[in-house]
């Protein structure tokens, strides 16, 4: 496994994320911001506000379940193993960069979503079902490509990933309580397979309940070393922009300067927040909204969490560890989650160690959950039945296991071009149905102005094509629909769609609250 990854893996990994994936990421993010007018931050307050009443919708899985589950494909090893990686490669200065990509990501990653929506579809099942190999399809008339991400992102997800989570786990249970990685491997398919076999649904309420307490617990843990060592962070911040920046006393002689600093923390920074990768889409299309752009920014938010706080919580607490634990002249000698661990053990105390792994274990555990969810949509998207589910989740066990005892290299080598490889077919996607996302952004803003909570109806969002299916139909017949909604009186029309008095009609979200019944 060594002489495969250093005679392909790593050579082709290198090329795909040093010299495509880098630019094209920030690239596309800085046109998406720049095409959006900053959406993530004139939009910042409704972000916030459409995540406290996202419960509301009825049936399905709601727009903060999506949320959740979305934050627990994001939130895993990347916030904690992926940052201290970075700072061991790329040095201090890869934050500044990993700060860049989720900035501009959040402008990615609220289009993806809005996409994931648009060409949602309904399954035999009644939910709901998207993501890149649906828009991708349908948005551009292209099987081809979409049936590439869709098989690119099973292995991805389905395989690569679950590898380093399970690694990162292992690591963390060997280091600080000698357990040995074959009783890790043992445990987490034990753990993971009666989960994983219940379905998208029971992942969704775990994840809601889990999750969210877990992340809010670590924060807490990192603002008090912040707190502790206030004194340092001006120091930290200057080692930060200074590494980013190649300044000499900061990056020479390790890290590789710039470009190292650059292509970690973009990488790294990928990884946490999946801003333009392609897989938060898939989940954020089951959610049940009345607009698209809701669930988008839901979504650009799960970047601003992941990426700025708990990124930025991780790399503080390593950065002012000090020497013994960290030095970025001397990097390597700990490396991963472990670096972390030992971080805050230096700040805190030797009690933290038996928390953290509490920690590191549940972002892992459910970032495995996560991404399985993710390559079932798309095996589904590829025609898969019955057998084919129960093999991938036979393979997604059997990865967990290996990934336990595996090398760190190695199983970060396969994630990383695995990455690369779905990033780069996903962000060409949204760059060309950028005009798609655009359009029913418009349609959210002018709806928005009026005071009442936008509604989509494609036929009258002024879309640039027409988009096919039922989902975002208004009915022919609403009063043969129930459950129905009074909507609020239109009063007028913008860009040619119908004037319309109060009326009863059924919203996507009755449409599954109605599956549900």
């Amino acid at each position: 496994m060594d002489f495969l990854r250093s005679q392909f893996i790593d050579p082709v990994g290198k090329v795909l994320c040093g010299y495509v994936l880098v630019y094209l990421l920030i690239g596309t993010g800085i046109y998406l911001t720049v095409r959006t007018r900053c959406v993530q931050v004139r939009y910042i307050g409704r972000m916030i506000r459409q995540l406290r009443v996202s419960h509301l919708d009825g049936g399905g899985i709601s727009s903060f379940q999506a949320f959740c589950v979305g934050l627990a494909a994001r939130v895993g090893v990347g916030n904690i193993a992926g940052v201290a990686i970075a700072l061991s490669v790329g040095g201090p200065g890869a934050i500044l960069w990993m700060w860049v990509a989720a900035a501009v990501g959040m402008a990615t990653a609220l289009i993806e979503a809005t996409l994931a929506q648009v060409f949602k579809v309904r399954s035999a099942d009644g939910a709901f079902r998207g993501g890149p190999a649906f828009y991708i399809q349908r948005g551009l008339g292209s099987q081809a490509g979409s049936v590439l991400f869709a098989v690119l992102l099973v292995f991805t997800f389905g395989i690569a990933f679950n590898m380093v989570e399970a690694n990162a786990i292992s690591d963390v249970l060997k280091t600080s309580h000698h357990v040995g990685a074959g009783w890790t491997a043992v445990a987490l398919v034990a753990l993971t397979a009666p989960i994983v076999f219940g379905g998208v649904r029971s992942v969704a309420r775990v994840a809601g309940v889990v999750l969210p307490a877990v992340a809010l617990a670590y924060v807490v843990l990192a603002l008090v070393i912040v707190l502790l060592h206030v004194r340092d962070l001006p120091g930290v911040f200057h080692e930060i922009i200074g590494g980013a920046f190649g300044i000499p006393q900061m990056a020479g002689g390790f890290g590789g300067g710039i470009a190292a600093a650059m292509l970690n923390g973009v990488k790294r920074g990928l990884f946490a927040n999946e801003a333009g990768m392609g897989s938060a889409p898939n989940i954020a299309a089951t959610a049940t909204v009345s607009h698209p752009v809701e669930q988008g920014l839901i979504q650009s938010l799960a970047v601003f969490v992941d990426t700025m706080v708990i990124c930025t919580a991780t790399a503080f607490i390593v950065l002012v560890s000090g020497p013994a634990v960290y030095d970025p002249a001397h990097a390597g000698t700990i490396v991963g989650a472990s670096l972390t661990q030992s971080a805050i053990a230096a700040g805190l105390g030797s009690w933290t160690t038996g928390l953290m792994s509490v920690v590191v274990f549940v972002f892992g555990f459910f970032s495995v959950l996560g991404d399985y969810v993710c390559a079932e949509a798309n095996l589904l998207f590829l025609g898969g039945r019955r057998r084919a589910i129960n093999l991938l989740k036979i393979s997604a066990l059997v990865s967990i296991a290996f990934g336990a005892i595996a090398k760190l290299a190695l199983v970060w080598a396969l994630a990383d071009l695995g990455m690369a490889m779905i990033a780069i077919v996903n962000l060409l996607a949204i760059s060309l149905l950028g005009k798609w996302a655009l359009a029913v952004l418009n349609d959210f803003h002018r709806q928005s102005q009026r005071g009442a909570r936008p509604i989509f109806v494609a036929d009258e969002a002024d879309l640039p094509g027409v988009l096919g299916g039922e989902v975002w139909r208004r009915p022919a017949h609403p009063a043969d629909s129930e459950p129905t909604r009074r909507l609020p009186r239109r009063t007028s029309t913008t860009n040619g769609a119908a004037v319309r008095s109060t009326s009863a009609i059924r919203s996507p979200s009755d449409e599954v609250a109605a599956v549900g019944q």
